[in-house]
Order: C-alpha cells, then sequence, then structure tokens
C-alpha cells in the first residue's frame, strides 16, 4: 500500500496547490515515485494528456513537480463553469454532459465508487500519493455528498494537513473555525497545519501558534513565508486579487482581455516570464493604451464572451487598435471572436452571431469536442509580426468545440504534424492579410521558446527597438527551476520528517 497525505484548505486559493506541487517535488527528490490526486477540480484552466484526455492544469503541473507525466486518473472529475450556475461536467478526460449546481449536487454520489477505483488504480502504481482537495471540508451545506475534501479522504483512507492563508488576515481564527465545524471523525483525521503566505518575523507567531495548538490539539507543522515562484495558477481568483498586476516597465507591453468566462489563461505564464514582456490582464477598454500585442484569450462561452466585449465597448477599442496598426491576436475562443461569423447549435442557443471581421474565417460550433496533444511548425512568412522567414517548431494543445474554416483572406498560420503522439498532417490558424491579426487554436504556444523569441524581437522591431540578443527563454527549465525553488523552501519551513511519520503512522479506526 502506498503512503497518502491529503492537503486541505481553510478557503480557496490558500495555496494547495502549490505545497501539493511543492510535496511531489520533495518526494521526487528523495527517491519516491509520487503522484497528485484531485478527486473534482472546479476550474477553467485545463490540459490535455499525452493520449489525448482533458484534465486539470493544476494536476498537470503537480506531476511535472513529480516528474511524471500527467495522467486523467490524477483528477477524474473536472468542471468548467459555463454560467453562474451550469457547468460542463468532465468525466476521465472527456465531455459527460452539462448540468447546474443543484443536479450535479445530487449526482456526486454516483460518483464515489468510480473515484475510489480511479485512485486505488493510481495508488498501486506509486509509493506516495498526495491528494489535493477543493474550498473548505467546512462547507457544512455540501458535507453529506462531499467527494472532494473529507469525502474523498475517507475513500483514499489517509491523513489531513490543513493549510490556511495568513496573508488574507484572521488565520488562527479560519484555523480553529475550521476544525471545529468538523464532525469527530474527521478532526481525527487532521494531524497537522501549514500556515502559508506568511510575510515579516516569525516570532511574532509562536504565541498564536501555542495557543491554537491548545486549542485544537492539531500541531503547526510549519509556517511558509510569501514566496515569489513562478507557477500556474488552478483559477482566476489570482487575477481579482491582482496577482499578475505588475508596475515595474518592460520593453514590450502585452495585453490579455481578462473575459468574464476567460479559460486557460495559464497560456500567458511562458510570456511574462520572458524578460523584456510585461504581461497586463485588462478589464477595461482604455487600458489598452499603446500595447504591443493584444490578446483574446480561450473562452467557454464564447459567445457570450464575445456580447460581453461589444456591450462594453471593447470591440470597438480592439478594431481601432488593429485600424492603428497594432497587433492582435486570438487563441482558440479568441481566434472565433476574430472571425466573420459564429454559427451555434450547441453551446448557447444562438444560431448565428457577427464576428469582429478582423480574419476571413467562419466558426461552426460541433457537439463533439476536441481535445488534443499537437506539434507541428510555423509556416514561413516575410514582413509579418506573427511569423518567421523560415519554419519553427511549435508544441500546444486543442480544446474546442468549433471548427473554422479559412476564407480567400485568410492563410494558414501552422501546419501540424503530430496528433496525441501519431502521425498528423492538418493547417491550424488564420493570419490576415496585413499580418497583423493572427487566430491559433494552440493553447501553450508560448512555451515554444523560438517562435515565441522571433515574435517578440518582431515586435520589438516595430516599436524601433533592437532584436533582443541574449539566448532563447528556455521556459520549461525555468519551471523546474521554480520546482527546486519550492521544494527547497518547504524543506527549510515546514517539518518535513513529520509530515513522513504522519503518513508512516496512519491507521485507519477499527470498525468494530
Amino acid at each position: 500500500m502506498s503512503l497518502a497525505v491529503m492537503i486541505q484548505g481553510t478557503a480557496s486559493d490558500v495555496g494547495k496547490s502549490v505545497l501539493v506541487a511543492g510535496l511531489c517535488r520533495i518526494f521526487a527528490q528523495d527517491g519516491l515515485k509520487a503522484a497528485p490526486f484531485k478527486s473534482q477540480n472546479m476550474a477553467l484552466n485545463s490540459g490535455i494528456t499525452p493520449d489525448g484526455k482533458e484534465m486539470g492544469r493544476a494536476q498537470i503541473f503537480q506531476a511535472e513537480a513529480a516528474g511524471i507525466a500527467p495522467d486523467v486518473r490524477m483528477n477524474p472529475v473536472l468542471l468548467k463553469p459555463t454560467s453562474d450556475c451550469k457547468a460542463q461536467v468532465v468525466l476521465m478526460g472527456k465531455v459527460a454532459t452539462n448540468m447546474d449546481a443543484v443536479t450535479y449536487h445530487h449526482y456526486k454520489p454516483q460518483l464515489r465508487s468510480q473515484i475510489q477505483d480511479v485512485y486505488r488504480s493510481l495508488a498501486v502504481e506509486h509509493e506516495v500519493m498526495v491528494l489535493e482537495g477543493a474550498g473548505s471540508p467546512a462547507e457544512i451545506n455540501l458535507r453529506d455528498r462531499d467527494i472532494v475534501n473529507m469525502g474523498m479522504a475517507e475513500l483514499a483512507e489517509c491523513p489531513v494537513i490543513l493549510v490556511a492563508d495568513i496573508d488574507r488576515g484572521g488565520v488562527f481564527a479560519a484555523i480553529y473555525g475550521t476544525i471545529a465545524l468538523l464532525l469527530e471523525h474527521e478532526k481525527w483525521r487532521v494531524k497537522g497545519v501549514i500556515i502559508n503566505k506568511f510575510r515579516g518575523d516569525k516570532a511574532l507567531l509562536y504565541s498564536g501558534i501555542e495557543q491554537i495548538e491548545a486549542l485544537t490539539g492539531v500541531p503547526v507543522l510549519g509556517v511558509m513565508p510569501w514566496l515569489n515562484v513562478d507557477l500556474e495558477d488552478e483559477d482566476s481568483v489570482v487575477l481579482q486579487r491582482g496577482k499578475y498586476d505588475e508596475i515595474t516597465a518592460k520593453d514590450l507591453d502585452i495585453a490579455v482581455v481578462q473575459l468574464p468566462y476567460m479559460s486557460n489563461f495559464t497560456d500567458f505564464n511562458a510570456l511574462a516570464a520572458q524578460p523584456d514582456v510585461r504581461v497586463r490582464y485588462i478589464s477595461q477598454p482604455h487600458e489598452l493604451n499603446t500595447c504591443d500585442l493584444l490578446i483574446l484569450p480561450g473562452s467557454k462561452n464564447t459567445l457570450g464572451d464575445l456580447r460581453w466585449l461589444r456591450e462594453n465597448g471593447f470591440e470597438k477599442a480592439i478594431l481601432a487598435h488593429r485600424d492603428a496598426g497594432g497587433a492582435v491576436m486570438g487563441i482558440c475562443g479568441g481566434y472565433q471572436m476574430l472571425g466573420r461569423h459564429i454559427y451555434d447549435a450547441v453551446e448557447s442557443g444562438l444560431e448565428e452571431m457577427q464576428g469582429m471581421g478582423l480574419l476571413d474565417v467562419v466558426t461552426r460550433f460541433a457537439s463533439e469536442k476536441t481535445t488534443t496533444r499537437v506539434a507541428g511548425e510555423t509556416l514561413p512568412g516575410t514582413a509579418r509580426v506573427f511569423s518567421a522567414p523560415e519554419s519553427l517548431s511549435l508544441e500546444g494543445y486543442e480544446i474546442h468545440m468549433g471548427e473554422t474554416e479559412r476564407g480567400a483572406k485568410a492563410a494558414p498560420f501552422a501546419r501540424l504534424t503530430q496528433c496525441n503522439m501519431q502521425p498528423y498532417d492538418s493547417l491550424d490558424g488564420g493570419v490576415s492579410e496585413d499580418g497583423n491579426v493572427l487566430g491559433t487554436y494552440l493553447h501553450g504556444i508560448f512555451d515554444s521558446g523560438k517562435y515565441t523569441r522571433v515574435l517578440l524581437n518582431n515586435l520589438r522591431v516595430r516599436k524601433g527597438l533592437k532584436a533582443w540578443d541574449g539566448t532563447t527563454f528556455d521556459y520549461q527549465q525555468h519551471k523546474q527551476q521554480q520546482f527546486d525553488i519550492l521544494a527547497a523552501a518547504m524543506r527549510e519551513n515546514i517539518d518535513m520528517a513529520r509530515i513522513y511519520q504522519i503518513m508512516r503512522d496512519h491507521q485507519e479506526p477499527s470498525c468494530s
């Protein structure tokens, strides 16, 4: 039987995903084969496994931290919100249905046995399982049908470590209140607490730690400092809190429109990590200012977000930006919005909506969802901001429910030669006649370092700057360095020996 530990939190965005990644890295460094697991993930940031299955981005980067390939069993249930009350339900990497919140709450018990079987099949292949909860285990209105917090810990028969975010304030109340609301058999399962995101002198915490340990009977295993590690975020809560608000001026200013149903904003992490780039997420038309590149990201509700752009004056601002010679890029749903028309009999019930008309393409939504990992190369071109004189390698993934056809005034952007590790031959994307507008279905396009540097250098030259003459930024290497920084900080500030002991000593109570 593999060792296991579950990280739960006093609330959303307390750092559970990052700490799970850190533990996966530590166990891998210690020579153990570790795997992450989150039974149910609600997020619009998703990715594709090598065999073409869709799962949450958080579990993908946790698998990368563990040094293993992502496996859809690490995230068997993915909920992708399509409105305030409805979500697309993805089971084992494939779309199952769409449900409203109440219907799904009643449906969850039917998933318990399947989740348990999936977990066990993954656990037998690994020496350590690192589970992640969602939100808080003290959501008492959801307790009776829980499959992601204490309900999952019971299925996995594992101990729990509770994480609390001190940066929000009220950390001791959050710890005490969470534990107080648990049932007795749930409290028994909580074996430790980690205080996360601390800024300042830890000596000021000692008296509070002593009191909270006495009140709860649960030891504090460590206090993690605020870390400026560059890791992917699970959902857009971090954007609402301004995590990516950068005031430092950089040579290039790239603006990403923060759509209401924006998906896969992790596409832009590799851009933000570039030494000469500032990435801004904007929600008001005037924030376009004089950006060097405007990006429309993916969307889980393309027509709803397109309507939002129109109603809020964004479309007019985007057209003005293009008319002034500005560069515009659309990814996935953003690509669809840039076209002439979108025909929809699937996503929103609308039959047709006129696009922005920046690309000579037409999109028709289909009921079958495309989920593929692809590789290929750019098509060569000259005097175009999005192309290079020679072909450049690309890798990425596609997640969409539409097919887009190019017209005579749109040139293809790339030739795809591999799909889900199989030979493939297809053309992707569309480029406008003047070369200033690009649409593509490739998520993760900026992870391809050579292409990204060519694009950025094209933008630099257009701006009157010299091309960057440094080495090409290796984003994959950068991520590995971030995992190591995180693991080192956790070893320094958390009692890892105690965590190992908690896992090894854990025994489920007798039923007698």
